[in-house]
């Protein structure tokens, strides 16, 4: 029977079909290995997804811009249409969770860096439900650096500790054959560290020496012997000698090499004298899918397989050998880079303006046949940069492998062989289990926790309260939808039997929704939920965080960056009036926060304590609830809030005292309050003594009264604070060809211009770009990324100088 390579329609091109002399062994367990994986690769696709931002480097009071790409298989991830992103802190506390529609694979948002943030590093995680359905290792995360606006002062840089690790190809080290053998050395950011050293048996035999040849990369082959053991004696950068043990032989198993000869992958199977085996299958697969399965006869002790490549797609080629049983034996993954995935955008500068405020004019252009969705950063080109991690080595490499990568991109930056190799050790050394094929033999597909969003998020909600037969008298409910902003609307919907009602209707931001029944009679208590299809905030441990590196160079790009964005908030103070020049103050105004404090507190509660004012707070309703808004803002406050169960507070090694108006509180009460409702919250570091036990500290919250009580339509109703899709601001780019009073200020933007919705057909396949410059930069970086509608991938970095 001939070997080929399987034809999967979303490969998008047949492949070449190449005949073997082969033992091909049937039965009944390769016909279930076929149909479970035909169902696997159909019904367990794995998204994967990409974060362009617009610069690499934040301060506080910055807003982080960010597009975000989405790929299943080789094409555009198009069935699940909400994307979620979480941004949490060094700590692993969650400052945000934010969900944004996904259209056309792909969504695009913003994150305000609060400007009391205190930490070197944000995290962000983003995903689709879907993907929560699979190992959480494969989720998209990156860490980005926050630039503190203090005297930038030489920081003590711990010690370097290097690790070393070692990885057999194919999976195990087996004895009497040949084994090649990667290792990779590492600090504890995760950074590359060159070492050099001998591999030596227990009777301290040299049987190689260890030899880096890229980023703390290496390999080396030995033959172990049977019982034997073996260890590495190397030393760092800095001379430091320590020892590592190698893993343990295996006196029984199959060792698995595989090489590259022009276009075609060759692998070597050798099994160990005492294996036993004489017979086994081979399979490879790609995006979940089998390429190819063939079988082996082995009883000479080796077998041979030969791969052509050069029709596949460019991705992760996972080889597996299995035993007759379908057991797996050993597992390789090797890289296929035959770069058909690659588009390329032209830019052209069709005006030049260098100057300060000057205007500029960039033409983007794609090839004719193309449709293609891109995002264009332009940054001062003074600015530090980051271009390890591009929209190719993302997609293709980075989500395909667990653990960290140092600078993936560097294996897309040409077509050098030499990059070829090196991309082989990170094969070598990386870690990938997406199938775990002891469960997939048996027939055991993977429970799915999540549905697919293959629908956008509307209004939905669920009456509670209320038997069947009173929503049958009602029939329908009464909404008042009152946004922050604009007009509101009525509707009248319907309630199905068992309480349930939805209407096609899109939210952005937080609203207020009023509700009633249309006959209340009997059932004036009914409470409502409002969009239970939202998914909630998860819960991150934040001792497993781990990422957050500790170094970041001193670079001219960090300075510069650093003077601009100081000088940005220095200036935002001015014109918002907190310095008050050369006025003459002959008496003491009192501060918005001493008001408040005036209005609400008494007694022991007037003490010294953090303040937050709500109704003067543009984004307090934005949050969930009231711990939401406290844990990102009161320093070392831990909110434990397990989905359906009571809320827990930690602080400073104990839970402080509630107060609701200064009447003591359970956590579930304070939780039920809608934030809107809130005015002020005063915060009390221990002891506290307005309250019995106070040795804690205590937080007091004051609801609304008064002149702080909006007046708002629906008044006398029941209400919810509903949150949809978060809103999704526009960049602003100011127009200097027209006089306007805010151009009065002094621009010193870092970012000049961003724009995520740039959408090429081939009836509109060039644009034209219009920015103007700010008040300090000589030179611009552009960065365009993007994707077409059949999965082309495209990187185009360019400094306008």
């Amino acid at each position: 029977m001939p070997f080929q390579l399987s034809h999967k329609k979303y490969f998008l091109r047949p492949f070449l079909c190449v005949a073997y002399l082969i033992f091909f062994l049937k039965g009944i367990h390769s016909q279930q290995i076929d149909s479970v994986l035909a169902i696997y690769s159909e019904k367990y696709s794995q998204e994967r997804c990409h974060l362009h931002y617009d610069k690499s480097l934040y301060a506080p009071g910055e807003t982080i811009w960010f597009k975000a790409y989405l790929m299943n298989a080789v094409l555009p991830a198009n069935e699940s249409k909400n994307f979620y992103v979480d941004w949490t802190d060094e700590k692993g506390n969650l400052l945000l969770h934010s969900v944004y529609p996904i259209v056309d694979a792909a969504s695009n948002g913003q994150f305000l860096v609060p400007m009391d943030y205190k930490g070197s590093y944000l995290r962000v995680r983003a995903y689709t439900k879907w993907m929560l359905n699979f190992d959480s290792a494969f989720l998209y995360q990156r860490d980005i650096p926050v630039q503190l606006l203090k005297d930038l002062a030489a920081k003590t840089v711990p010690a370097v500790k290097a690790n070393l690790q070692f990885f057999p190809e194919g999976g195990e080290l087996v004895a009497g054959v040949k084994n090649k053998i990667a290792f990779k050395s590492n600090d504890q950011w995760g950074h590359p560290v060159q070492v050099k050293g001998v591999v030596q048996n227990s009777r301290g035999i040299i049987i190689d020496s260890l030899r880096t040849i890229h980023d703390g990369m290496g390999y080396f082959f030995m033959v172990p012997g049977a019982g034997e053991t073996y260890y590495a004696r190397w030393k760092d950068e800095k001379g430091k000698i320590d020892t590592t043990a190698l893993p343990v032989v295996r006196e029984h198993g199959i060792a698995l090499q595989v090489s590259m000869s022009g276009n075609k992958k060759q692998v070597l199977i050798q099994a160990s004298p005492l294996a036993g085996f004489d017979s086994i299958h081979i399979t490879g697969t790609m995006n979940q899918q089998l390429v190819f399965k063939v079988g082996r006869d082995i009883l000479s002790g080796q077998a041979k397989l030969i791969i052509p490549v050069q029709d596949l797609p460019s991705g992760i080629l996972v080889i597996t050998v299995f035993n007759k049983q379908w057991v797996p034996l050993a597992e390789r993954i090797s890289f296929i880079n035959n770069r058909e995935y690659v588009f390329r955008p032209e830019m052209n500068v069709q005006h030049w303006g260098l100057s300060k405020r000057a205007r500029n004019e960039i033409i983007v252009e794609i090839p004719d046949s193309l449709v293609a969705n891109l995002s264009v950063a332009v940054t001062d080109a003074g600015i530090n940069t980051d271009s390890s991690r591009t929209i190719v080595s993302e997609l293709l490499l980075s989500s395909e492998i667990k653990g960290r990568l140092h600078n993936p991109a560097y294996y897309f930056s040409s077509n050098d062989e030499m990059l070829s190799q090196h991309l082989d050790l990170v094969m070598l050394t990386h870690g990938w289990r997406r199938i775990k094929w002891e469960e997939l033999v048996q027939g055991n597909l993977p429970a799915l926790r999540y549905p697919r969003d293959t629908a956008y998020l509307h209004l939905t909600g669920q009456v509670y309260g209320a038997t069947p037969a009173q929503l049958r008298e009602a029939a329908g409910i009464f909404l008042l939808i009152k946004p922050k902003k604009g007009e509101g609307q009525t509707l009248l919907t319907p309630i199905r039997p068992n309480g349930y009602f939805e209407e096609p209707i899109v939210l952005f931001d937080s609203v207020r929704i009023y509700y009633q029944l249309m006959k209340k009679k009997g059932i004036d208590d009914v409470s409502v939920s409002f969009m239970g299809n939202r998914l909630p905030p998860p819960r991150y441990n934040a001792a497993a965080s781990g990422l957050f590196s500790t170094i970041r160079p001193d670079t001219t790009g960090t300075w510069r960056h650093y003077l601009l964005a100081g000088e940005a908030n220095r200036l935002i103070d001015l014109y918002e009036g907190k310095v008050l020049g050369n006025v003459t103050v002959t008496a003491k105004t009192k501060s918005q926060l001493e008001v408040m404090d005036e209005r609400y507190a008494s007694g022991l509660f007037r003490g010294d304590g953090m303040q937050f004012d709500l109704v003067n707070d543009r984004l307090g309703a934005s949050y969930f609830n009231i711990f939401n808004y406290l844990q990102g803002k009161v320093a070392g406050l831990q909110v434990n809030n397990a989905m359906g169960g009571t809320p827990s507070l930690q602080w400073r090694g104990g839970s402080p005292q509630l107060f609701v108006d200064e009447v003591p509180a359970q956590p579930d009460m304070v939780a039920s309050i809608p934030i809107t409702d809130v005015a002020y919250i005063k915060v009390f570091r221990p002891p506290f003594f307005g309250g019995f036990n106070g040795a804690n500290g205590a937080i007091a919250i004051y609801t609304r009264r008064g002149d702080d009580m909006a007046a708002v339509p629906g008044k006398g109703l029941s209400y919810n604070v509903v949150t949809g899709y978060s809103e999704i601001r526009e960049f602003y780019s100011p127009n200097y060809a027209s006089f306007k009073k805010e151009h009065e200020k002094k621009d010193v933007r870092t970012t000049i211009y961003w724009n995520p919705q740039v959408r090429l057909t081939p009836l509109k396949k060039k644009t034209v770009l219009v920015f103007y410059n700010n008040d300090v930069s000589k030179a611009f970086r552009v960065v365009i990324e993007g994707m077409t509608s059949d999965g082309k991938l495209a990187r185009l970095e360019q400094l306008m100088e």
